[in-house]
Order: C-alpha cells, then sequence, then structure tokens
C-alpha cells in the first residue's frame, strides 16, 4: 500500500499553488487514465489535488467569433453543445468516437489532451521505456508494436498519441490556453505535443503545477465543413490505427481550403502538411487526393508490425477527402 493524501479545491490559484509547492503532487479531474496510472506503479504521487469545482467546465463565445473549451469540460458535455456540432462538427464526432459513453461523461477537455500513450511497454514496470523510465530503451522498437507510430518516431521511443479530440484541434489550429506559477500562456496545439527525439519522457511544455484552464477554437467558416474519420480494429471502444481530421472547402471544382490532422499513425497529433500543400488549390479528385496520401506518408517508417500503417494512412486520407468532396459536390 502506499498512502496518498487528497484535497479538494475550488480556486485556480489554491489549485496552482498547491500543486506547484509539492514536486511529487499532482491534479485530479476525471481521474479516467490517471487512476489506472496510480494502480499499475506507472505513477505514484503522493498528493491528489481534485480540481473539479473549478469554474473551468463551460463552453463560452469568444469575442472573435471563435468558441473556449473550458479545461473542466466534460467530453459528453462539448460533443453535445449545439456550437460544437454545428460549427466545428470535426471536434464533436472526435469527442464521440473517443470513448465509451460512461467515460465522455466523466473525462474532461484538458484530461483528454494530457493523457498518456496506450504503449503496454509504458504500462509494465517490469520492462525498459524510456518515456517511463528514461535510458533504459524502447521495448517497442523490437517487440509487438502493431499499434505503434510510423511518422516522428525517434531510436527512443514509437508510441502512439491517443488523443482523438487532439487530432481534429491540431487541425483547426487551436490554442491551449493554460495558468501556472509563471502566470497564464497561450500555446498553438501543434507546438503543445512535442516530438520524442532522445527526450521522449517530455511529452509537453507545461511545467509542474501549470494547468490546462481551456482550450480555444478560431472563428474559421471552413471547420463547419469537416469531418473526423477513424479506423480501428472493432467499431466501438477502441484506439485508432489511423484517423484523419479534415476541414475542406471546394469552389469551382478546386480545393479552396484545406486543413488536414492525421492520428494512430505518429508519436503526436500530426498536422498533414506535405499533404495540405499538395491539396492547395489542386483539383477536388482522387488524383489529387491519393497524391497528396502519398507526399504524407513518404516519412513513415515502418517497425515490423505496423508497417501496415503505411497504406492505411494513405487510404484513409483519401476516404476522408473523398468523403469531404461529395458532402462539398451535393451542398
Amino acid at each position: 500500500m502506499r498512502p496518498i493524501s487528497y484535497s479538494r479545491v475550488s480556486d485556480v490559484g489554491t489549485a496552482i499553488g498547491t500543486v506547484a509547492a509539492d514536486p511529487e503532487s499532482a491534479f485530479l479531474a476525471g481521474g479516467t487514465t490517471q487512476v489506472d496510472l496510480l494502480r499499475i506503479y506507472v505513477e505514484q504521487p503522493r498528493r491528489l489535488v481534485d480540481i473539479n469545482d473549478l469554474p473551468l467546465n463551460q463552453v463560452e463565445e469568444l469575442p472573435d467569433g471563435g468558441l473556449r473549451l473550458g479545461g473542466l469540460a466534460r467530453m459528453s458535455d462539448v460533443a453535445e453543445q449545439p456550437a460544437v456540432a454545428r460549427r466545428y462538427p470535426t471536434v464533436a464526432e472526435a469527442l464521440v468516437l473517443g470513448a465509451s459513453p460512461q467515460l465522455r461523461h466523466m473525462a474532461t477537455i484538458g484530461g483528454n489532451l494530457l493523457q498518456r500513450v496506450r504503449c503496454s511497454y509504458f504500462r509494465d514496470t517490469e520492462v525498459p521505456c524510456n518515456k517511463r523510465a528514461p535510458g533504459t530503451g524502447c521495448s517497442a522498437l523490437d517487440g509487438v508494436n502493431r499499434g505503434h507510430a510510423v511518422l516522428g518516431t525517434s531510436d527512443c521511443c514509437i508510441a502512439t498519441h491517443p488523443s482523438d479530440l487532439a487530432v481534429a484541434l491540431v487541425a483547426l489550429d487551436a490554442v491551449v490556453r493554460t495558468e501556472g506559477p509563471a502566470g497564464s500562456r497561450s500555446i498553438p496545439i501543434d507546438d503543445f505535443y512535442l516530438l520524442p527525439g532522445q527526450t521522449p519522457e517530455r511529452e509537453h511544455p507545461l511545467s509542474h503545477g501549470e494547468l490546462i484552464t481551456g482550450v480555444d477554437l478560431p472563428p474559421l467558416p471552413v471547420a463547419a465543413t469537416s469531418r473526423y474519420i477513424k479506423i480501428r480494429d472493432r467499431e466501438s471502444y477502441e484506439f485508432a490505427l489511423a484517423s484523419v481530421a479534415v476541414a475542406m472547402a471546394v469552389a469551382g471544382g478546386r480545393i479552396a481550403e484545406i486543413r488536414l490532422a492525421l492520428g494512430g499513425v505518429a508519436t503526436k497529433p500530426w498536422r498533414a502538411r506535405a499533404a495540405e500543400r499538395v491539396l492547395d488549390g489542386a483539383p477536388a479528385t482522387v488524383d489529387s487526393f491519393t497524391r497528396a496520401a502519398e507526399a504524407e506518408m513518404a516519412a513513415a517508417v515502418p517497425h515490423g508490425m505496423n508497417a501496415f500503417k503505411i497504406e492505411l494512412g494513405r487510404r484513409t486520407i483519401v476516404r476522408a477527402l473523398m468523403e469531404m468532396a461529395k458532402r462539398e459536390a451535393t451542398a
């Protein structure tokens, strides 16, 4: 048995001060992943600070026409917000496809963005894992790695990031708002996630005691014509083998605006900029979509069992773009 102290706070300043003062403390919100990691000794804080009473659970209109998702807003509540479903359907779809209803009722927006990888070696404290124990090695490189990444990998880590929501947010250039001991910060979502490189234990730029207070969705008209496509081993309650968040506008048969991000194939939610460059101004045809998919997956590096993800990634990109093109043609 490991003793863990627990306290509950009701204002942001107290929450930040309490956690920042103790390097072995952690925030507790929905706890849908954190409690699992506590049980298997992957994470071992000696103090949990419950932040569920903080006033950060709303979805608010912003002066510029965007939306702010509170850091403690529940996934299910955000997905059901009419403004989210109407103006940012890829976000609503990613939330619904991201977990079972029971988990969506508990899990928060901030917690979803900060969830840890689902690599089995990360969760097994008896085997080497650079993310859990830096410098020990990556067991997945030569192990069971069917679900692992082919983009953004290094010789230190090939684990995929599990969040569906983050993929949609990366496609839309969302901004993460934080409060911490050093004050407030606004972090573009694509900068919020770090490639593993030689420091896979560093997944994001947050300091200890820094809290996600909200996520801002920018006022993007093209976001209203967006989708989230998720390919997985079973239809319900499974992590992505490959996924695509796409927002696209077509004018005169050509792509006037395109935003594309990938999940399930990379070590972070992956902005598909190579594909976007191919698609910008191109005809909205299967040939253009295929060339874009090939350009994006050209840098992929397979590791044994996960080689199929390169072709799966290509096909998922093409499928998502074809579905969007059909929608635009019938709109």
